[in-house]
């Protein structure tokens, strides 16, 4: 009799074990990595979840740079860290979407070894032109483009890159040639257009809105659905002939693949209050993001799968290798 209670004692303290840890997350500072340089999109995006995350979770959340082989580098350590819930990935599409799809070796396996926990913040991208070059519309930038085939030098902040594809996808779309020039991220591209050294650039709202309202560049479309509140009197790539553009850079919350679903658990429920937070939402619109609603694991993996069926039939169209 004494040993059968013993058994169930013990019984009781392995089921419950995983639960009490569980309770007790997290209990010391979290690791948020970002694989980019300080400063740009998804960096912004990510000290902007960390503060509000830990403010939730009432645990310090800091941020770690990892930048990278178009963050190839960074998803690789969160994939082979511990899935404890101490190393949390802000990642992007470009991550998680596209480098599986240009890279033939990667030391990493997005559906195998990372689990995408939410989708947070998404951004269009605009149809940028020096305004030195003589078309005020998408259908005149088109008719011009036709005009001088090949002839027209659109910059990107490197091979394989959100801002390159989607300037890829639209020359498929409008039937038009123009050379890509790539640089060493968007800052010396963005640059360049303004400059004239380049005639254009499809970049972020966020990135290009200073720069629009300044007049260094003028705008022609907007890839979202409907019209930007930052950009009210641009119109859409959509309306302006192109039904089927519609192109946006996405950033989410993924964990290793690994992690207990308890924790995971803990987690979704911190980052959808987070979300849902007016304070969160209102921050992340000041910075230029359009704050998403939580999505439902099938949700996001119904998205994803749209995401790579998409981009697939670009970067196997114009045969782009980063190996």
């Amino acid at each position: 009799m004494k040993w059968r209670v013993l058994s169930v004692l013990a019984f009781g303290l392995i089921v419950a074990a995983p639960q009490g840890r569980a309770a007790e997350y997290p209990t010391r500072p979290i690791k948020l990595v970002i694989p980019y340089a300080a400063g740009g999109l998804t960096d912004t995006f990510g000290r902007l979840l960390a503060e509000y995350l830990g403010k939730d979770l009432k645990q310090a959340v800091f941020v770690e740079d990892k930048p990278g082989a178009q963050g190839a580098i960074g998803a690789e350590m969160v994939a082979r860290s511990d899935p404890d819930g101490y190393t949390l990935f802000g990642t992007s599409g470009s991550v998680i979407i596209l480098n599986p799809l240009l890279y033939k070796k990667l030391n990493y396996d997005p559906a195998r070894d990372l689990r995408m926990l939410a989708l947070v913040t998404e951004v269009p991208v605009v149809l940028c032109v020096n305004p030195s070059m003589p078309v005020k519309t998408v259908a005149e930038f088109v008719a011009y483009a036709k005009q001088n085939p090949g002839k027209l030098n659109f910059g990107s902040s490197g091979t394989g890159s959100f801002t390159h594809l989607v300037a890829e996808m639209f020359k498929q779309v409008a039937g038009i040639e123009m050379t890509h020039v790539p640089y060493k991220g968007a800052a010396p591209a963005l640059s360049d257009v303004i400059s004239g050294n380049i005639q254009l650039m499809f970049e972020s709202v966020s990135t290009s809105v200073p720069l629009i309202q300044s007049g260094a560049l003028r705008p022609l479309g907007i890839g979202s659905p409907q019209r930007h509140p930052a950009l009210p009197d641009v119109p859409t790539i959509a309306e302006s002939g192109y039904p089927g553009y519609f192109v946006r850079v996405w950033n989410g919350l993924a964990v290793p693949a690994g992690l207990p679903d308890d924790v995971t658990r803990i987690l979704t429920d911190s980052l959808d209050r987070v979300m849902n937070d007016p304070g969160f939402r209102a921050a992340i619109e000041k910075a230029g993001f359009s704050a998403l609603r939580p999505r439902s694991p099938a949700a996001i993996a119904e998205f994803m799968e749209a995401e790579r069926v998409r981009w697939s039939g670009v970067i196997k169209s114009q045969n782009i290798t980063l190996d």
